[in-house]
This record gives C-alpha cells, structure tokens and sequence, in this order.
C-alpha cells in the first residue's frame, strides 16, 4: 500500500508535467481555516434549516429573517483567514497561467489569498469562480446590479437593510439559493476548462453535490488525471489516479509549492 507521501509525490509529478489544470474546492478546504458549514447539529441557526432561509421565496416572505441569518453567517467567517492550502493554490495559479481554482464555498477565502499573494501584482490569474457565489458580494434585486460590501448587516428592519447604490433598491447576498440556476458563464468555463485539463485536483469536497460534482468525470473522460485530497472516500474515489487521505492544509503546499511545471501536456 502507498504511503500518503508516495501519493504526495505521484501528485507532484502529475502538477508538474500538466500545462493546464483545474482545481475544485468544497467546504473541507475551508474547515481548516474555521468556518463552520451551516448544516447538521452544530449547523443550526435559531430552529431553523438553511433550506428554509437560503431561498427566493424566503427573501420575500421575511428580508429581515434572512438577512439576519446571512449577517451572522458573515460574522462568523470574517473572522476567518485564508490557510496555507488557499495561499499555495494562490501562488501556483499566479505562477502557472493555466490553472483555474473553482469553487463551491462562498466563504471568499480563496479570493482573499489571491489578493493576499499577489501584493502590487494582478491577482486576476488566481481568482477563483465562485460556482455557488459570495457572502461579501451583494445583488441588487431590482437592477441586478453586483458588488463588494463586507460592512456589519443591521437587519433591525427593512429601513436598515442593504441597499443598492446605484438604484436604491433592496440588495440581497449574491449567493444561489434553491430553486435557482448558477450562473451559465461561471458553469461553462469551469467545464470547458475541465474538458482542457490534463489535472484535475478535488481537494475536500463530497462529491455529491452538482453540477460542480461532474467536472472531475468531465476531465477524466477527456483522458486526464484526477488527483483527490480528502480524509474520506466520496464517488469521486474511483475516478481518481491519485487519492490522498488527507487535509488540504497537510497535502496541498506540498504538492503545489515548488512545483516546476515545464513539460507541455497533453493540450499543447
């Protein structure tokens, strides 16, 4: 049986001969860097579900209700910092302009490393597609319109709610609730460069949820390599030419810090 730092190494030699990579990120990156997942008994906000707050008809129904809970939700992870797992995927995508990070989390953590490693530089190559949104983004819902706001949610009442500054109207998180669609732009580029990658590395997440739960099987059937990091077996196990029982912040710097990626792949 392969030892975890045989399959670390196996990892490494598939990084470095891959001109084009894409990396899936679930909750498991994060956990490690404290933010809670929302779900199960230490989930549990006041009585109810995420599933009975995370939804248009909810919004609707009671602003002030779910804009408490997203406050709190907010709170709670900007106390949290990006880990070493997120900084070394930052710093391999900015060295390596053909690696795409997409992520389920909404956390932002992935986006606060590209920021954090990039200095002066343009963080852009190490920004991640955010499949499922982002707790500091804010959407108009009248215009539409989309931007940053990491300021305390005074969700006291509706005079007090966020508002849109371009057109007054009441903002909501810019997060996919259930029942709506995720973004078609960030879905087609997440599966088109799967489809183009010679690696795809899944570092802690399930495997259950879709669509972002297909990309590994899209690179796969494409004739790339799979690479998993996670304590657990999920369905994406028996894809994967590398399986390492592990957390990201364990094997992910090892893996992707100091890697040297020269040789052309196999979408040159």
């Amino acid at each position: 049986m392969e030892t975890c730092s045989d399959e670390i190494e196996r990892a490494r030699r598939l990084i470095a001969a891959a001109s084009r990579i894409v990396v899936l990120t679930g909750a498991g990156i994060s956990a490690e860097s404290g933010v809670p997942t929302f779900r199960g008994a230490e989930g549990l906000w006041k009585q109810y579900r995420p599933e009975q707050l995370a939804s248009p008809e909810a919004f609707v129904d009671n602003p002030c209700l779910v804009w408490e809970w997203y406050g709190w939700r907010r709170d709670k992870v900007a106390a949290c910092q990006p880990n070493a797992a997120h900084l070394a995927l930052a710093r391999f995508a900015l060295g390596h302009g053909k690696t795409l990070i997409v992520t389920q989390n909404v956390d932002g953590l992935h986006a606060d490393a590209a920021r954090e490693v990039a200095g002066d530089r343009d963080p852009a190559a190490a920004l991640p597609v955010e499949l499922h949104g982002n707790l500091f983004s804010l959407r108009c819902t009248a215009c539409q319109h989309v931007w940053r706001d990491s300021t305390a949610i005074d969700a006291s009442s509706l005079d007090t709610l966020p508002i849109c500054p371009s057109c007054r109207g009441l903002a909501r998180p810019h997060i996919v609730w259930f029942g709506e669609s995720l973004d078609s732009g960030h879905v087609s580029r997440a599966f088109c460069e799967a489809e183009l990658a010679a690696v795809c590395v899944v570092i802690g997440t399930s495997g259950v949820v879709q669509p972002a739960a297909s990309i590994a099987a899209v690179t796969a059937q494409a004739g790339g390599e799979v690479i998993e990091i996670n304590p657990d077996e999920t369905p994406l196990t028996a894809l994967s030419s590398v399986s390492i029982r592990s957390g990201a912040v364990a094997a992910v710097p090892p893996i992707f810090e100091g890697t040297s990626v020269s040789a052309p792949g196999r979408d040159s």
